[in-house]
C-alpha cells in the first residue's frame, strides 16, 4: 500500500514545523485516480497533497478528521484496502487506485452499519469528535480478526485518542457488534435510601428561575414549527456532556410530545437566551430548569387555547398525546400546531404553571439515545472544523515560537506569490495567512513561519524548581470560611492540646493541558458590516462582547453562534480563534474565513490547568478522631476567560497587535467554593478547621479554567489524606469516613459503591502488588455526590501501574437521562486517570516543550480499566450537576490504591510508573 522509499527520501521530506502535515513544495498538478466509497473520482491536483485534504475539501467529506497532522490520535482514519490507515500525511498519490472507505461509505444515518449502529446502542460518544476514527478503526480490525479478545481490541486501537474518556463503551460497542455483548449494562439505576433530613423539592413552588426572571419572553424558549417539530432554545452549549438531549427530555415531557419531534438550539446571540458561560455542571440546574417551567407553561396555555376551539365542558376532560389534545367527552381532537397555526405565543411567563411531578414522568429518567448520535457515527459535518460556507476560504496564524519572542524580520515575498495565497497578514507579532484551500493555506503558513526572524525574550523557571516557585512567590492570603473566601486574619495551623498525634504531608499537582483532541477553530464572515463569528466558545455572549471590544465594534455588530468543537470542559483556545478568525474576515471582507490551529499551537498556546501545592496538617486524639484540621492552598489562577474592558483583553491575538491589549491582570475571586479553594473544605464532619487560600496571581505559563478548577487538586488531597489518618489510626478507609460523615447522602454513595465493588477492609496495606482504594467527594459542596473505588495491579520491579477495575457511585438528584448521566462519570473518571498517571506540561527556559501527543503522553486505550456505575436516584430532589463529579476523587482513589499495592504513598502528580519505581528503591533501602 504504501511505497518503499529510501531513507534518505524520508530525511528530505520531513518538514520544518512538524505541528504541519506534511507538505512538500508545490509541483505541478497531475490528474489522479481516486477509488473512494465505492465511486471512482477523476482529479487533478498536486500528487504530494495529502489524502485528507483531498476527501474533505475536493470530495466533501467530513468524517475523517483533522486532530494532529502526524499521525499520533487516529481522528483521520480511513480504510485503505481494508487497512485502518492514518490520512493526515499519507500523500494522494500513494493510494491512487485503491479502495479507500471512510466513515460515510460504512453506512448513513437512515441506513446504519452495524458497528455504527453498536456504538449508539452503547452510547460510545461524547464529544463524537473521535467517532469516525474509531469506528473505522475497530473496521479494520474486525477485519483481520472476526472475534477480537478484549486485549485485542485495546492494542488495535491503541493509536486511537478519546480524550472525553469513552474507551470502555467502544470496547463494549465492538464487542455487541461480534455478538459477544457484555453480560450486565454499563450503569444501574437503585433507589436511593430515604433520608431523615428535610432536602429541597425537585418540583418547588411556582416561580421563575433565574434564567427566566432575565429572559421571561415565552417565545425566546419554545417555537412550534410548520412542519410539527418543537424547537427549544437554550443558552447553554453541547460540549459532549449530552445537554441537548437532556433539555429535549425535559421539554417533550413537560409538553407531552414525542422526544423526536423535538429540535434544539443552543448558544446564539440573536437567536437563544443569554444563559451566560456553560460551566461548573450548571447546565441543568439552569437552562433544564428554565425550560422545564417553559414547557409546563406552554403546555397549560394550549390546553387553555384547545379549551375554548374544541369548546370542552371542562379542562379536566382534555389529554395530550404527542401534541395531540383530545377532548374525552366529545371526542373532539386538534393538535399544538393546528392551534398555534405557525404563529408565536407572544406572552412573558409567569411562573404559576407547576411541572409535573414524579409520578407522571414517561421520559425523565429513562434511558435516551442521543439526538446528535446518529449523524456523529456516520461522518456528517457536525464541528466548526466542517462547516462550509459559499466562496469560503482558509486561514492559519502563524504563532511566536514562545511567550516573549519578538518578530525582528520577515520576508514574506516569496509567501504572497505561492499558489493560492490571498492575503498575508502581519500586524505587530501577528501573522497570518489566507488562501483559496486549505493544503494550500497549510503549505504558505510552513513557508511563512520559515520566513520569520524571531528574538526569544522569554525567560521561565526552571520546571525542576516549579512548587518551590509556587511556594514563595508572592501571594494573597485569605481564610476560606464555609466554602468562602472571606479577607482578614489568618489564624495559625497549631496542633490542640488533645492531640495524640499529628500529621502533615504536601500534595502537588503540575500543570495540565485540556489538549482537545480537535485544535482549535472558528469560521469568520465580515459582510455589509456585520461580523458574524461561528465558535465552539463555552462563553458565547461574553465572547461577543469580547471581540467586539479588540475589534473596536458596537457588541450589535457582531453575530457569535455555538457550533461544536472537540470535547474541552474549560477554557482552551476556542475563544483565541475566534478573534484570529474574526481579524482574518477583516481583512478579506466579503468572504467566509475558516481558520484553525494546528497540535502544535494547541499544546504551545492554549491556557492550562495551573499548577498548585497543598499543604495538609491534622490533629488524632486518643481515640483516633479527627480533632483538627488544616489545609492550605498555593495556585495560579484557575479563571483568565476574555472579558471586555479598559487597555486589557483575555484574547491572544490582542496581545500580538502593534498596538497590543494588556494580558488581563488576575485577581481573587471571594466567591463559593470558587477556583483554587473549589472543594478545599471537606465534607467530613471536623470540631476544628483551618481553610487557607494563598492565590499566586503571576503564572509563567498562561492558565485559566479546567474541567473542576481547584476541586482536582485538593481533593485528592483531602482523601489522600484521609487514608494517611485511617493508616495512623490503624482504621479501614471506608469505616474512618463513615466515622466522620454525618451527611447522608455522602455516607450512601461511599456504601452504594463499597456493596457494588465490593470494598474489601484493611487496616494496613497489601504490599502485594494489587492494591485498591477510595475516596468521596461532593462537587463544589453543593452539587453531585461521588464516590470512587478503584483496583490497580503494580509491577514491583518497574512501577508499571495498570487500572483493572473503577466502580463509581453517585448521587445527582432527580436523574434525567441515566445513560447520560452515567457516560458523564465514566468519562470525568478517565480524563481525571489520566491526568493522574500522565499529564504534565513540560517546558524549559525557552518555552514549552510539550508541543504534540509523544512529549506531553495520556492514557490511552490499553489503561482503561472496566468501569461499573451505580446512580442512586432521588426523583423528588432537584438536579444536581455531574460532569465534573468525578474529578475530584479520581486521583485520590488511585494514589490510595497504589498504597495499598505497595505501601508506597505517591503525593506528587502525575503518578508515574518512574516515581513510583523510585519510591520502592528508597523504601527498600531504608528498610535494610
Amino acid at each position: 500500500m504504501h511505497e518503499k522509499r529510501s531513507k534518505q527520501e524520508e530525511v528530505d521530506d520531513m518538514p520544518d514545523d512538524m505541528s504541519y502535515p506534511q507538505l512538500r513544495d508545490s509541483r505541478t498538478p497531475q490528474p489522479l485516480t481516486l477509488n473512494v466509497n465505492g465511486r471512482t473520482h477523476y482529479l487533478t491536483l498536486d500528487p504530494e497533497t495529502p489524502l485528507l485534504y483531498v476527501l474533505r475539501h475536493h470530495l466533501g467529506l467530513s468524517g475523517p478528521r483533522y486532530g494532529c497532522g502526524l499521525e499520533q490520535c487516529g481522528a483521520c482514519k480511513v480504510l485503505i484496502d481494508g487497512q485502518d490507515t492514518p490520512s493526515c500525511q499519507i500523500p494522494v498519490r500513494q493510494v491512487a487506485g485503491l479502495p479507500i472507505i471512510t466513515i460515510e461509505g460504512l453506512g448513513t444515518p437512515d441506513s446504519l452499519h452495524p458497528l455504527q449502529e453498536a456504538f449508539i446502542m452503547e452510547q460510545a460518544i461524547q464529544c463524537g469528535y473521535c467517532a469516525s476514527g474509531m469506528i473505522i478503526a475497530a473496521e479494520g480490525l474486525l477485519r483481520r480478526n472476526r472475534y477480537p479478545s478484549d486485549d485485542d481490541i485495546r492494542a488495535a486501537l491503541s493509536d486511537n485518542i478519546c480524550r472525553c474518556g469513552v474507551y470502555d463503551r467502544v470496547r463494549r460497542a465492538i464487542k455487541l457488534r461480534i455478538g459477544r455483548p457484555e453480560p450486565t449494562a454499563v450503569f444501574e439505576v437503585v433507589a436511593a435510601p430515604p433520608l431523615a433530613a428535610e432536602q429541597p423539592a425537585a418540583v418547588s413552588a411556582p416561580q421563575l428561575p433565574p434564567s427566566l426572571q432575565q429572559t421571561p419572553e415565552l417565545d425566546a424558549w419554545i417555537r412550534f414549527n410548520d412542519d410539527q417539530t418543537v424547537t427549544i432554545f437554550s443558552g447553554k452549549v453541547e460540549i459532549g456532556q449530552g445537554i441537548k438531549t437532556a433539555v429535549a427530555q425535559i421539554a417533550a415531557e413537560e409538553l407531552d410530545v414525542a422526544l423526536e419531534r423535538v429540535r434544539v438550539v443552543t448558544a446564539d446571540t440573536e437567536r437563544a437566551p443569554n444563559e451566560g458561560i456553560t460551566a461548573g455542571s450548571m447546565s441543568l440546574q439552569t437552562s433544564g430548569a428554565a425550560l422545564r417551567v417553559a414547557a409546563a407553561e406552554a403546555r397549560h396555555i394550549l390546553l387553555a387555547m384547545a379549551f375554548e376551539e374544541l369548546e370542552a365542558h371542562s379542562l379536566a376532560s382534555l389529554t395530550v398525546a404527542d401534541g395531540l389534545i383530545t377532548d374525552l367527552d366529545s371526542g373532539r381532537q386538534i393538535t399544538y400546531w393546528q392551534l398555534l397555526g405557525g404563529k408565536k405565543f407572544g406572552r412573558r411567563l409567569t411562573g404559576l404553571v407547576r411541572p409535573k411531578t414524579p409520578d407522571a414522568y414517561r421520559l425523565v429518567g429513562q434511558p435516551a439515545a442521543r439526538l446528535d448520535l446518529p449523524a456523529k457515527v456516520t461522518g456528517a459535518a457536525c464541528y466548526v472544523h466542517d462547516l462550509v460556507l459559499p466562496g469560503m476560504v482558509h486561514g492559519r496564524v502563524v504563532r511566536p515560537p514562545a511567550y516573549d519572542a519578538q518578530l525582528i524580520g520577515l520576508d514574506d515575498a516569496a509567501v504572497r506569490r505561492m499558489p493560492g495565497v490571498l492575503r498575508v497578514l502581519r500586524d505587530g507579532r501577528f501573522l497570518a495567512v489566507i488562501a483559496e484551500q486549505e493544503e494550500q493555506v497549510v503549505r504558505a503558513a510552513a513557508a511563512l513561519r520559515a520566513a520569520a526572524v524571531w528574538q526569544n525574550d522569554t525567560s521561565l523557571p526552571p520546571l525542576a524548581g516549579l512548587y518551590d516557585h509556587l511556594r514563595h512567590a508572592p501571594a494573597q492570603t485569605t481564610p476560606v470560611v464555609a466554602g468562602t473566601a472571606v479577607p482578614g486574619p489568618v489564624p495559625p495551623a497549631a496542633p490542640p492540646p488533645d492531640a495524640a498525634h499529628t500529621l502533615a504531608a504536601t500534595y502537588t499537582r503540575p500543570y495540565q493541558m485540556h489538549a482537545s483532541l480537535s485544535p482549535s477553530a472558528a469560521v469568520a464572515h465580515l459582510q455589509d458590516d456585520k461580523l458574524t463569528v461561528w465558535s465552539h466558545s463555552q462563553g458565547i455572549p461574553l465572547l461577543q462582547q469580547t471581540i467586539a471590544h479588540v475589534l473596536g465594534l458596537s457588541a450589535d455588530r457582531v453575530h457569535l453562534i455555538h457550533v461544536e468543537g472537540s470535547g474541552c470542559y474549560g477554557h482552551n483556545g476556542a475563544d483565541d480563534a475566534a478573534l484570529d478568525a474574526a481579524l482574518l474576515a477583516q481583512a478579506l471582507p466579503g468572504r467566509p474565513v475558516s481558520l484553525k490551529w494546528t497540535r502544535e499551537d494547541e499544546h504551545t498556546w492554549e491556557p492550562y490547568g495551573p499548577a498548585m501545592l497543598i499543604q495538609s496538617q491534622a490533629s488524632l486524639d486518643d481515640s483516633g478522631r479527627i480533632v483538627d484540621w488544616n489545609h492550605d492552598v498555593w495556585s495560579f489562577p484557575h479563571t483568565a476567560r476574555p472579558r471586555p474592558g479598559g487597555d486589557e483583553s483575555g484574547l491572544l491575538a490582542a496581545w500580538h497587535l502593534a498596538r497590543p491589549f494588556a494580558p488581563p491582570q488576575a485577581r481573587p475571586v471571594y466567591g463559593y467554593h470558587f477556583g483554587d479553594y473549589r472543594n478545599a473544605d471537606p465534607l467530613y464532619d471536623l470540631p476544628q478547621r483551618r481553610i487557607v487560600t494563598h492565590f499566586v496571581p503571576d503564572s509563567p505559563l498562561r492558565t485559566s479554567a479546567l474541567r473542576s478548577l481547584g476541586a482536582y487538586a485538593n481533593v485528592f488531597a483531602i482523601e489522600s489524606f484521609m487514608d494517611e489518618l485511617a493508616q495512623a489510626a490503624r482504621r479501614d478507609p471506608l469505616d474512618f469516613r463513615l466515622d466522620h460523615l454525618a451527611d447522608e447522602r455522602a455516607r450512601a454513595v461511599l456504601l452504594a459503591a463499597a456493596a457494588r465493588a465490593p470494598w474489601e477492609k484493611r487496616t494496613r496495606p497489601a504490599k502485594n502488588g494489587q492494591g485498591q482504594g477510595l475516596a468521596l467527594a461532593r462537587y463544589k459542596n453543593s452539587q453531585c455526590y461521588t464516590a470512587v473505588i478503584v483496583t490497580v495491579r503494580v509491577d514491583l520491579d518497574t512501577g508499571e501501574i495498570h487500572l483493572q477495575q473503577a466502580t463509581l457511585a453517585a448521587d445527582a438528584g432527580q436523574i434525567v437521562n441515566p445513560d447520560g448521566l452515567s457516560n458523564q462519570l465514566e468519562g470525568g473518571f478517565f480524563q481525571a486517570a489520566s491526568w493522574t498517571l500522565c499529564e504534565a506540561v513540560t517546558f524549559d527556559e525557552q518555552g514549552i516543550t510539550s508541543r504534540d501527543w509523544d512529549s506531553y503522553p495520556i492514557l490511552r486505550f490499553a489503561g482503561a480499566p472496566r468501569l461499573r456505575t451505580v446512580l442512586l436516584n432521588r426523583p423528588d430532589l432537584p438536579f444536581l450537576g455531574s460532569g465534573e463529579a468525578a474529578q475530584g476523587p479520581t486521583p485520590a482513589a488511585i494514589a490510595n490504591a497504589l498504597f495499598d499495592a505497595t505501601g508506597v504513598r505517591l503525593r506528587d502528580l502525575p503518578l508515574t510508573a518512574g516515581k513510583l519505581r523510585r519510591a520502592l528503591a528508597d523504601a527498600a533501602a531504608a528498610a535494610e
